[in-house]
């Protein structure tokens, strides 16, 4: 989320950028879904804008805007991440691959069934969908983004996922107070982040696309 709709607009278009120019610089396979983030995080945001200029709402921008934070993003980091790693690492990172299958089934479920609307707050947009046992929900959304990158082995992701919950932090604060919505700040970042890391894999990853060192 941004302050405003034009905000939102180039907000979405500069991260989507930066996730065509991320997902250009991979050579591995399993590199591209975390690659490709940023372009959805672009999205996302442009999405927004035309929230903004319906007024809020229950319409389809309000309900794509839903879908892709709710069940999409705890499904595609959590995936992102198992699909980075070297095999050795990956049976610990099923774990909020479990979580992020569970709460996105969920998630998705009430998005079917009941509406999910947005309103406009000052200088923020607040959105309301009904949800059950809503704390363990969250748990389970936390574990399959943010745990997920804590659990990475990868330097750039674990600092991606301190960014990522400490910010997350800041922005729901402000959000709450309903003084100003900084969540696109935090995706470019995370985005930036993610083009690093594509770029020094590059730099790092044989033409074959096999991992250094590895046959």
């Amino acid at each position: 989320m941004c302050w405003s709709a034009t905000a939102d607009l180039w907000a979405g278009l500069g991260i989507g950028a930066v996730g065509v120019a991320s997902l250009a610089s991979v050579r591995r396979p399993g590199d591209a879904p975390l690659a490709a983030l940023p372009l959805l995080l672009g999205a996302h945001q442009v999405v927004e804008a035309a929230v903004w200029h319906a007024g809020g709402g229950t319409g389809p921008a309000t309900l794509v805007w839903a879908v892709i934070a709710l069940p999409l993003l705890p499904l595609w980091v959590s995936f992102g991440v198992l699909a980075a790693a070297r095999p050795a690492d990956r049976p610990r990172l099923l774990v909020p691959l479990a979580a992020g299958l569970a709460t996105a089934s969920v998630l998705a479920y009430r998005l079917a069934v009941r509406p999910v609307s947005a309103e406009i707050r000052g200088h923020t947009l607040g959105y309301a969908v009904d949800l059950p046992h809503a704390p363990l929900v969250l748990a389970g959304y936390l574990l399959a983004t943010v745990g997920a990158l804590l659990l990475a082995r990868d330097r750039l992701l674990r600092t991606l996922g301190l960014l990522t919950g400490l910010g997350a932090a800041v922005c729901a604060l402000l959000w709450r107070t309903e003084f100003v919505s900084t969540w696109c700040a935090l995706a470019a970042a995370a985005s930036l982040l993610l083009l690093a890391r594509a770029r020094g894999r590059r730099s790092a990853t044989p033409a074959d696309g096999s991992e250094p060192g590895r046959p």
